[in-house]
């Protein structure tokens, strides 16, 4: 249990706000989930989200421990683009998280692939990311890389580290972007205001991103994005640095566009590695996913 004491210059602020701003690692969802289960107590006494605090309140948190998720196989429809006895590529759509976390229990790429593979996957992702070797967010579409042995997985895992594997996406990004190529390098890390989200900032990691206009529309730019390193939103954090944010991004923009697009325009189309086993040159392509080739065609017109 952690207890605050609220200051006299503190005082008048919704209690879901006030604890969002002290505790960084919490959503104000979280912190309204909390409030309404009784985990946020004022003066002993559980009070309304928009209870507005006192000075000299005493207001006790409690977070309750995280609890075991169970994994389950689970029958969802994914398109497979490769599969062998050592690896499994598949071409992830929208709205598909990655791997279990809290809020997404199930119903993930992970329980997708282990309905796909039965047993047969790489136990070094942990317990609940079997065979994940790299990500992509939930609202990016595209290829994605699973282990199916600890041997292919670190294989996989040092080519990724030697930036070895090529990754190329699309993306459809807001603004008429004036050069036809260029490299942004700028680290990313944490944000400091919002923690949940990355950001551009001194001591972050290096990220490179390198890009290449295809096509420039009357109010948006279609670009080729090559990654070096593979930054958490790092092309999302980027493009939005330099004024040009993808057009969905409900994260690193206001997600306004007149298509009605929620969640980022970005597509993972092609990977080129070594297959982690047999040392064969690997070249896999995804299309585009419908709705995106459909907005493109809108704008051509």
């Amino acid at each position: 249990m952690e207890k605050v004491i609220v200051q006299s210059n503190e005082k008048g602020v919704r209690l879901d706000s006030y604890i969002a701003g002290k505790k960084k690692d919490l959503s104000r969802t979280n912190v309204q989930r909390l409030i309404e289960s009784g985990n946020i107590l004022v003066n002993n006494k559980i009070q309304k989200i928009s209870y507005k605090v006192q000075a000299n309140d005493e207001i006790s948190i409690v977070i309750p421990e995280a609890k075991e998720i169970e994994l389950k196989p689970q029958d969802i429809k994914v398109d497979i683009v490769y599969e062998d006895s050592d690896i499994i590529v598949v071409n992830k759509p929208k709205g598909l998280v990655v791997h279990p976390a809290v809020g997404n229990p199930d119903g993930t790429l992970v329980n997708a692939i282990m309905n796909i593979c039965k047993d047969s996957l790489s136990g070094i992702g942990g317990e609940i990311r079997p065979g994940i070797v790299h990500r992509l967010d939930k609202d990016t579409t595209g290829l994605l890389i699973i282990a199916k042995n600890d041997k292919a997985h670190i294989n996989l895992s040092e080519q990724i580290k030697n930036r070895e594997v090529k990754k190329i996406y699309i993306a459809l990004v807001r603004g008429i972007v004036p050069e036809n190529e260029a490299t942004i390098n700028m680290p990313i890390g944490r944000s400091t205001k919002d923690r949940k989200k990355m950001a551009v900032v001194k001591n972050g990691k290096e990220a490179v991103t390198h890009f290449k206009v295809l096509n420039r529309y009357k109010k948006y730019t279609l670009l080729e994005i090559k990654i070096d390193t593979g930054r958490t939103h790092q092309i999302r954090v980027h493009m939005s640095e330099i004024g040009y944010p993808v057009v969905g991004d409900m994260v690193y923009s206001n997600g306004k566009n007149e298509f009605g697009v929620e969640g980022q325009m970005l597509h993972a189309k092609s990977l080129d590695f070594k297959h982690p086993i047999t040392g064969e040159q690997m070249h896999l392509e995804a299309e585009l996913p419908s709705y995106f080739k459909e907005i493109i065609r809108t704008l051509e017109h």
